[in-house]
């Protein structure tokens, strides 16, 4: 949009006024924010320039066979107010600086180019062709059609922000690249929709919608359509065109909605999801999008931004009375928006300049993730992750280029206020050298290139704060910590709960200690890390006497690493049995395998009060893409009548040497197939002890059995899964008593109790915890307990 600006321009005497080639009239604009009222015409380059009445009333007469004379008697006679030649070559040499008459389409000022503008545009459909695609879907903005549709909407918006959610969607749509790729192709389809809502609504109007085209915003891509001539419309016809598109982003939810009911594809809901925020996103009065006009029809002011600076000049004190164009109604809401969008744009500025160095990391920390994943990837994971690339890199440029323009223009403008005087100069000249220093200063490594993480809210609390005190964004304060390593590599042991740590339930990390230092056991509840003393999960300790078991640590790419570890524990009399047993496989490496094993035979002989054994098994991926990752813990408690012989226990060790044949494997060893192989090993045990005739029975007794599996599956994100499950704590009494059972999952520890308190004979207890590569999402343990 332009506007008329007071510039003298010598004409040769001419004939008679005409208007310059392509010049369109668009007439009135109805309920016009001006105190005269404003009027629209079209060059022939496209730009459309607003006209006061005077103006234009002359463009309309001028058709080159009138003179001077002629043409201010017609306008006398159009305005009721008297017209001399004087006026009329006054109002032609300001039209004739904008280009508008003929032989002065030299004059005219090169089109705008607004920072918030669409650039690079390439038009799609030509007129006609819009007109042939609006035909269809004009009915749709039939009040009998509206109002269903925006009923079925909010159900829509109900069911899915407040009771499916879009958690399962997301985990679907990121598991299944195709589905990704299509919820993208179809927000893509959705966003040119929009745009022919906006044509459709024009048509409905009794406007003719112009072309549909693309362009580049910034530096995303983004659809528009030409509907100059709803300017002609009623400010109601208006207001309907722009919201004709997110009334068409709606229409997309409930199609959407309908799709799932019929083939239940929860991915879908994410296009749900995209619609509502395509919609929260075109309301932004601060963009050139909807809102943006929607607030320029309720005011009647066409271009918004060009009231910017007057606006703000008027709110000087010593400037308040001067006049203004606009009436009392439209100054007011046009002071509401400066006032509102300026300290909101300076915000962007300033949070652009800071946030520069936690995009960059951010965006090289996870470029980096799935850049590494590409070669392990099928075709479809790989376009989705060169999708997910150009999200990450999309912000950072846009970030850089808004920056960039920003500066640019403002220096352009302060150089050419400033020209031909000294002071103001030299005042813009040390203005610009302390940005340079600001700048300098902001962007200079000092602990700000740091990813950002899940603890970090992003609120605009944050944001605000951020602003309030930039240097502790720019100069982060060092974390309160310090724990010294040696050099080489670590393995430490992440606890992240999903959807980022919180006070509630926060993220515990766990570092090796060095230097004479002890283990870092470190916890994040959303402010930073700090350290801390108490957890309920602790590393795997080296086992005690009577314990059983095997550490699999695997850092090597490509590695394989086995630990199989088994015994045979007897305990006499009247002691405890509290053996443990545990299997740990911890990776941190890309294409490995790593499996851990452990296997424990408690033969107890005579009669114990206490029956506690515990079984524990752990599988840990972090940062180990395309890894698989398994720890299996079987414990067998079997109660014996008398003290076990020696060709007994040969024939027991015997058959637990068969577990030494897992590691021959090799990179074959999936949870499976080493699962299978302990299971055969099992039922060898068991079969032996019950030929033996040494299994304690007696009328009365039971046999209590306890089965713990839990499976955890990552790619490059870092996952932990620890089970527990204790064996079943028994009494021997001459009396039959109860049997009671209890299962507890709390985040990613999954702990399986059993307590009985009658006599037993066996107690069994298998624990299995496996990591696989595949996906980035990690299902609940299950637990069982018979």
């Amino acid at each position: 949009m332009a506007t008329t600006e007071d510039r003298t321009v010598r004409l040769e005497p001419p004939r008679g006024l005409d208007r310059a080639a392509g010049v369109e009239l668009l007439g009135d604009v109805h309920g016009s924010g001006y105190r005269d009222g404003a009027s629209l015409v079209r060059r022939a380059d496209g730009q459309v320039v607003q006209l006061g009445p005077l103006m234009y009333a002359l463009l309309d007469a001028a058709d080159g066979t009138k003179t001077n004379a002629e043409l201010a008697a017609e306008l006398s006679d159009r305005l009721g107010r008297r017209c001399e030649d004087v006026h009329v070559a006054r109002l032609a040499e300001k039209l004739a600086a904008q280009g508008l008459l003929a032989g002065s389409e030299a004059n005219a000022p090169p089109r705008r180019n607004p920072l918030l503008a669409l650039r690079w545009k390439v038009l799609v459909t030509r007129p006609r062709s819009t007109r042939l695609l609006t035909a269809p879907f004009t009915p749709l903005f039939h009040p009998v059609v509206v109002w269903p549709v925006l009923a079925s909407f909010l159900v829509v918006c109900w069911f899915v922000l407040f009771r499916k959610g879009i958690g399962s969607a997301t985990a679907q749509a990121f598991d299944h690249p195709a589905l990704l790729l299509l919820v993208f192709a179809l927000t893509v389809a959705s966003a040119g929709f929009h745009e022919l809502g906006h044509a459709a609504a024009c048509r409905y109007g009794g406007a003719t919608p112009g072309g549909i085209g693309m362009g580049i915003y910034l530096v995303w891509p983004a659809f528009y359509t030409d509907v100059t001539d709803a300017y002609r419309l009623p400010r109601g016809d208006r207001l309907r065109v722009d919201l004709g598109g997110i009334y068409f982003n709606a229409v997309v939810a409930v199609a959407t909605a309908a799709a799932w009911l019929a083939w239940r594809v929860d991915a879908l809901f994410l296009l749900v999801a995209l619609q509502l925020l395509m919609i929260v996103k075109n309301l932004s009065p601060v963009i050139r999008s909807d809102g943006y006009h929607i607030l320029s029809d309720l005011t009647g002011v066409p271009d918004l931004y060009a009231h910017v600076g007057p606006t703000l000049k008027r709110l000087l004190p010593w400037r308040r009375r001067e006049p203004s164009a606009l009436t009392g109604k439209a100054r007011a809401l046009v002071t509401i928006w400066v006032l509102a969008v300026v300290p909101v744009l300076l915000s962007l500025l300033a949070g652009a300049v800071l946030l520069l160095p936690r995009l960059l990391a951010s965006t090289w920390d996870s470029g980096q993730r799935i850049a590494g994943a590409i070669p392990h990837e099928g075709t479809t994971g790989v376009l989705a992750s060169l999708l997910r690339l150009l999200a990450l890199a999309l912000p950072v440029l846009g970030s850089a280029l808004v920056t960039q323009r920003v500066a640019r223009t403002a220096l352009d403008r302060a150089v050419a206020w400033t020209s031909g005087r000294s002071v103001p100069r030299a005042a813009l000249s040390v203005a610009s050298a302390l940005c340079v220093v600001g700048i300098a200063w902001a962007w200079w490594p000092s602990g700000q290139y740091r990813p950002v993480t899940a603890s970090a809210s992003g609120t605009l609390t944050d944001l605000t704060r951020m602003l309030g005190s930039p240097g502790e964004a720019v100069r982060p304060a060092p974390v309160a910590f310090h724990f010294r390593l040696a050099p080489g590599r670590h393995l430490a042991v992440a606890m992240v709960p999903r959807g980022g740590p919180t006070k509630r339930h926060p993220a515990f990390y766990f570092v090796p200690g060095g230097g004479g230092d002890p283990p870092a056991t470190l916890v994040d509840d959303g402010s930073g890390l700090r350290r801390t003393v108490a957890f309920p999960f602790s590393l795997p300790k080296a086992p005690g006497p009577g314990d059983t078991q095997a550490l699999a640590v695997n850092t090597t790419d490509g590695g394989v690493v086995y630990d199989v570890a088994y015994a045979i524990v007897t305990v006499d009399g009247d002691a405890p049995v509290a053996n443990r047993n545990g299997a740990y496989a911890y990776a941190s490496c890309r294409a490995c395998t790593t499996v851990a094993v452990s296997f424990q035979l408690v033969l107890v002989v005579g009669t114990s009060h206490s029956i506690a054994p515990v079984d524990l098994a752990g599988a840990l991926n972090s940062d180990c893409p395309a890894c698989e990752t398994t720890a299996i813990a079987d414990q067998l408690v079997v109660t014996l009548t008398r003290e076990p012989p020696a060709e007994l226990v040969q024939r027991l060790q015997a058959a637990l040497r068969r577990l030494d044949a897992i590691s021959l494997l090799g990179k074959d060893g999936t949870p499976d197939a080493v699962a299978a192989q302990v299971d055969a090993v099992r039922q060898q045990v068991a079969q032996i002890l019950a030929d033996s005739g040494l299994v304690a029975t007696r009328a009365g007794t039971t046999t209590a059995q306890t089965s713990t599996a839990a499976t955890t599956t990552s790619t490059t994100t870092t996952t932990q899964q620890t089970t527990t499950a204790p064996a079943a704590a028994t009494e021997q009494t001459t009396t039959a008593g109860t049997t009671t059972s209890a299962a507890t999952t709390t985040g990613e520890t999954t702990t399986a109790e059993t307590t009985t308190t009658e006599p037993a004979t066996s107690t069994e207890s298998t624990t299995t915890a496996t990591t696989t590569a595949g996906t980035t999402t990690t299902p609940p343990a299950t637990t069982t307990t018979p």
